[in-house]
């Protein structure tokens, strides 16, 4: 499995797993996917072969030491959930979160004790509840919070990779 920059030509695979993942609630469409890369947000997709088996997304708005940062989704195959392809798409979102000093925040659905428990050990905490939040299914989310990455070891990646 690779993890690449997400290409525009899978943005329908994109839609079909959406329909898969999240049918009660409200999956996104290609035009969706579409708007997201447009206004330059970064994703990333996971492939075996050249096949996508997964997709992620973040948004990072303002800069160190105040950039913030929220995962927009994320969505594995069904086929391949449990074999570490979020775990991987979580992690290519979070480095391009620390190289801007962000703060990551994401809402997950409460019920989804999986993906809490891979956001957990990936240092987000729980900040908050938004009741009702996915439509048209009114399941409610937790509001997950990670601190930015530490100054200085982004400047040291920063110092490392420009040498």
């Amino acid at each position: 499995m690779r993890v690449l920059k997400l290409r525009r030509s899978d943005l329908k695979r994109c839609a079909e797993l959406e329909q898969v993942l999240f049918p009660g609630d409200d999956p996104w469409s290609w035009a969706a996917f579409a708007a997201e890369l447009d206004q330059g947000h970064f994703y990333v997709g996971a492939y075996v072969d050249e096949h996508l088996i997964g997709y992620a997304g973040l948004a990072v708005v303002g800069r160190a030491p105040h950039a913030e940062a929220e995962v927009h989704s994320i969505g594995v195959d069904p086929a391949h959930q449990g074999s570490g392809v979020g775990k991987a798409l979580l992690r290519a979102l979070l480095a391009r979160a620390d190289e801007q000093r962000a703060t990551t925040f994401l809402e997950v659905r409460t019920d989804n004790e999986a993906a809490i428990g891979m956001y957990r050990k990936h240092g987000f905490e729980i900040v908050g509840l938004r009741k009702r939040y996915y439509q048209p299914s009114g399941a409610d989310a937790h509001t997950m919070r990670r601190p930015a990455s530490p100054a200085e070891s982004a400047d040291t990646v920063t110092a490392e990779g420009a040498s």
